[in-house]
């Protein structure tokens, strides 16, 4: 598998005035074409900027101090304003949480539609395509007048409407009740199997995660502290912060087991942590955790930024 999308050293900071966040402090991930990997991780762990950062979408207040991104052999931050607009709607597909507020509340949904193809295929089909019910009634409403589960559809079917490479989903069933998020999710990630779109999907959702995902980067302070097949990053973690959060979800916990909270605050950085950010929360910190920022390590099949890693791993 080629690599489509790379992030190396990525550091990203907003700047309020006031106070200064570094909300990525070092990020990588590489994300290869066709395949399906969950981020996961705490609010404030870098999710939603690694996602933004990719289709350079970031807010006027961020800055990006150290890194790049490559997406299809592109480097994204040096593309001049032609070549991102171009990138984005040939390449890239967005998803977000709201999908209300990124559809335009003045112009019925197939004039949307319409204006993303162009003269390259019909709205209709595109409607129908991602399950929806009488495409001709949906084309013809606005998207106030769309359900939440609709408005998700609609969303995906415009960013689906190009045949995108890759596929950025920011937390898109969030507001969905229990039953259309999963019949969302199926959607999501059969049209892009169908079109044959890797999918970055960002979530809080360990157990889905697993489910549909052949991959999972746990992200924490910033960076990916652990990546590998999904089954084995949440079954068998490498990294504590990892294992600390299977235990706090309660859809991975068996009946009966009493569920143990990460115990602690994630890291709000001002700077570059001087060593793991995990470290004030981690029943496993040595000395050196504080004052050493971690290396990559490789243990069984994941890869995991911590001192004891191996260490832990061999005494589990």
């Amino acid at each position: 598998m080629t690599a489509l999308l790379e992030v190396r050293d990525l550091a990203v900071e907003y700047d309020s005035g006031e106070r200064r966040v570094r909300a990525l402090d070092g990020a990588d991930l590489t994300v290869a074409a066709g395949e399906t990997i969950g981020i996961v991780g705490e609010s404030g762990s870098g999710k939603s900027t690694l996602g933004s950062a990719v289709g350079r979408l970031l807010p006027s207040t961020a800055n990006r101090v150290t890194g790049d991104v490559w997406l299809a052999g592109e480097r994204v931050f040096d593309l001049p304003p032609a070549g991102i607009r171009r990138l984005r709607r040939e390449r890239l597909g967005f998803v977000f949480q709201d999908p209300i507020a990124s559809l335009d509340p003045t112009m019925r949904v197939g004039k949307q539609l319409k204006l993303v193809l162009g003269s390259k295929g019909d709205p209709l089909s595109h409607l129908d395509r991602v399950r929806l019910a009488n495409p001709g009634r949906v084309a013809r409403m606005y998207p106030h007048q769309l359900s939440g589960g609709m408005a998700q559809r609609v969303a995906l079917a415009i960013a689906m409407a190009c045949q995108p490479r890759l596929l950025i989903a920011d937390e898109p069933t969030a507001a969905l009740d229990a039953q259309v998020r999963e019949e969302v999710l199926e959607v999501v990630f059969s049209v892009a199997a169908e079109a044959g779109t890797s999918i970055v999907w960002l979530s809080h959702d360990l157990t889905a995660v697993a489910r549909r995902c052949s991959r999972v980067a746990v992200m924490y302070g910033g960076r990916v502290v652990e990546d590998g097949p999904a089954a084995d990053v949440l079954g068998q973690p490498a990294h504590p912060y990892t294992a600390a959060l299977a235990r706090s979800a309660p859809a991975m916990a068996s009946l009966g087991d009493r569920l143990s909270p990460v115990p602690g605050r994630p890291p709000v950085l001002a700077e570059a942590s001087h060593g793991c950010a995990f470290e004030p929360r981690c029943p496993y910190a040595e000395e050196r955790c504080a004052k050493e920022r971690p290396e990559l390590h490789v243990v069984r099949t994941q890869e995991a930024l911590c001192h004891r890693a191996t260490e832990l791993v061999t005494a589990s």
